[in-house]
């Protein structure tokens, strides 16, 4: 990319004392900090050495980035390069970044040297003087390039404020005195916010726009003013316009001010015209006089007239435009981008390639088939609708937009939607709209008095149901009755058995209750139930347990709302639903003495850890032992 230089990338440049608190920073972080005197010397040596190489490697990497990402002046377009020698100086420029180059070779040097000296250290006191020295000689280097760093920062912040011009693209460039519109003519074609103010110079460096013309987008460049003395004498604001002039392969757009309010006369503007006139040859050339809506090219003197002459006797087109009324700046903008439209051609066509393209193309040109005069068919409504386009609206015929009508009516402004449909009858603009369903309008079923014939036919059924009209001996009623009235009574006991069953569900999702029969069981029913079922009714524990049972039954049925709680043997109340927990599970004292025995040998395990109980989950390092531990002597530390 040597034509177009992407100035906004270049890294940011830190100070000198900066650049050393980074790069000293990054070693402690990146390397080893622990070094124990036990070390063998071979290790010891080792570990200095890589402070010395890492610090060296990282100085290297960050003065070669910055070599790399500033533009070399004799790889950039010869427009950048004159460009950049002309606001910072080419050679202040080079040196600055020689003497970047010149501290990145010495650096390598000295961690060279100290690298050797290292061998030969036999303590670890030598070691770590030797690292002291290579890092100090670095710093002390780096400290030295404060100038070039401060003078390269402020390079580096000014280049990417720098416009983004393609030098080989479709540029027109435009160029005069101060104040003499140039600027107001790029915010008139273009997007570009230019400051514009009446006074000299307000333009200090050069501005782009961009416009489109033919489906192409063209690259208008506005430069400083130009004052009429010699090169030397210019300084740099007007040096940025010449280096425009001089490189950039654009169409030329001459601006001088025929009202003379810029404070130059029409001589002063032609001597400056014929003094860089050296830079406009092989360019599209355009002489456009600005600030018509002041004063017109008709309506100066004898005397002023005749500085136009020149122009037209060297054919270069003269053009007329006022930026503050915006009369003729199209016309000047189109003519610009055709004439260098035109002049790209020709360019083109006096190459060589264009002789590897002619070989390949065959244009045909249709012959006459007879002598008959064969005229277009135009329809009458095209032409009649042409003929009305060409004629100017007036005020009267413009038609009112909607934003029109607002602003007129104000308050009283009501947007209506239907003036515009398109009905055969136009009476029938406003007609309700029918709602329409199942292909059918929903009014064409609608009663409009619904409502009183339902309330009317409601209280001829009550004045019915009172006079006991619906009161019938069902002996006396036939067959079709019977059938009707059994289908209504099937039908409310299926209506009662859907609300049981909803209520039923309402009353589960909300609390689970346990169906208890309302009435006490006999004793002398449950004694025949279980010998039934096979238990021996004259055995005493057995008779015992269901004598037990019935009474608890007895109990819950009379209070069932109160909480039974009873006592163990040694005084603790507990729930009488829960049997104790050594009890529960146990057929017989053998078993219960064996339980208990398993119980304590596993104890045993939660005594040696010190714990209360088998529910203490106490734990005594809350920490890793990674996290307790110090830095580590070699390895990588990026790994948390």
């Amino acid at each position: 990319m040597a034509s177009q230089y992407n100035f906004k990338k270049i890294v940011t440049i830190p100070t000198a004392q900066d650049f050393i608190d980074i790069i000293l920073s990054k070693t402690q972080r990146k390397t080893p900090t622990v070094v124990h005197k036990q070390y063998k010397i071979a290790r010891i040596r080792n570990f200095y050495l890589r402070k010395i190489k890492f610090t060296q490697q990282s100085f290297h990497d960050k003065l070669q980035l910055i070599l790399t990402e500033f533009p070399k002046l004799e790889e950039v377009h010869p427009f950048y390069a004159d460009l950049m020698n002309v606001l910072y100086d080419k050679n202040h420029y080079k040196l600055a970044l020689g003497q970047l180059s010149i501290a990145k070779n010495l650096i390598d040097n000295v961690a060279k040297d100290y690298g050797r000296m290292m061998k030969f250290a036999d303590s670890l006191y030598r070691c770590k003087c030797l690292k002291r020295a290579a890092l100090g000689r670095m710093a002390t280097i780096i400290k030295r390039q404060t100038q070039s760093l401060q003078y390269l920062e402020q390079v580096r912040q000014h280049l990417s404020r720098l416009p983004s011009i393609d030098p080989n693209t479709r540029t027109l460039l435009v160029c005069g005195y101060p104040n003499v519109g140039k600027s107001s003519f790029l915010n008139k074609i273009t997007r570009a916010d230019v400051e514009v103010q009446p006074y000299a110079f307000t333009t200090k460096s050069l501005y782009v726009g961009h416009t489109d013309y033919k489906y192409l987008r063209w690259q208008v460049v506005d430069t400083p003013g130009i004052l009429d003395h010699s090169l030397e004498d210019r300084n740099t604001i007007e040096m940025q316009a010449i280096t425009a002039l001089a490189h950039l392969r654009a169409a030329i757009l001459y601006v001088m001010d025929v009202s003379e309010t810029c404070g130059y006369t029409l001589e002063e503007q032609l001597n400056l015209f014929n003094n860089i006139k050296v830079l406009f040859t092989n360019k599209p050339l355009l002489i456009v006089v600005n600030k018509t809506d002041i004063k017109r090219l008709d309506e100066l003197s004898e005397e002023k007239k005749a500085v136009f002459e020149q122009f037209r006797k060297d054919d270069i087109r003269i053009l007329e435009m006022s930026t503050f009324s915006e009369e003729g700046v199209i016309e000047v903008r189109n003519e610009a981008c055709d004439r260098l439209l035109a002049h790209r051609v020709d360019i083109k066509l006096k190459s060589r390639k264009v002789n590897d393209v002619l070989n390949r193309l065959h244009v045909v040109q249709p012959q006459k088939r007879d002598e008959r005069v064969r005229a277009p068919f135009i329809p009458e409504g095209v032409i009649q609708r042409l003929e009305s386009m060409q004629v100017t609206p007036t005020e009267s015929t413009k038609k009112k937009t909607e934003r029109d009508l607002e602003v007129e009516l104000e308050e009283d402004y009501h947007l209506d939607l239907r003036k515009t449909w398109s009905l055969k009858n136009d009476n029938e603009r406003y007609d309700v709209l029918p709602e329409i369903h199942g292909n059918k309008n929903i009014a064409d079923f609608i009663d409009p008095d619904i409502m009183a014939k339902l309330e009317e036919l409601e209280r001829e059924e009550e004045a019915r149901d009172q006079a006991g009209f619906y009161d019938i001996d069902e002996s006396e009623d036939d067959e079709e009755t019977t059938a009707i009235r059994k289908l209504a009574k099937k039908i409310r006991y299926k209506r009662h058995v859907i609300i049981g069953e909803a209520r039923s569900k309402k009353q589960a999702r909300r609390t689970p209750s346990v169906p208890r029969p309302k009435l006490p069981v006999a004793r002398e029913r449950l004694e025949s139930t279980m010998s039934e079922l096979g238990i021996d009714m004259d055995n005493k524990e057995d008779s015992h347990y269901v004598a037990k049972m019935h009474e608890t039954r007895s109990r819950s049925l009379s209070r069932p709302e109160t909480k039974r709680k009873r006592e163990d043997s040694e005084g603790n109340v507990r729930s009488s639903s829960k049997r104790p927990r050594d009890q529960s599970g146990v057929r017989d004292v053998t078993m219960a003495k064996q339980a208990r025995k398993i119980n304590k040998v596993s104890q045993r395990k939660i005594n040696l850890d010190a714990r209360t109980g088998e529910s203490d989950r106490r734990i005594f390092v809350k920490k890793p032992k990674h996290l307790f531990s110090g830095k580590r002597s070699t390895g990588k530390t990026d790994r948390r």
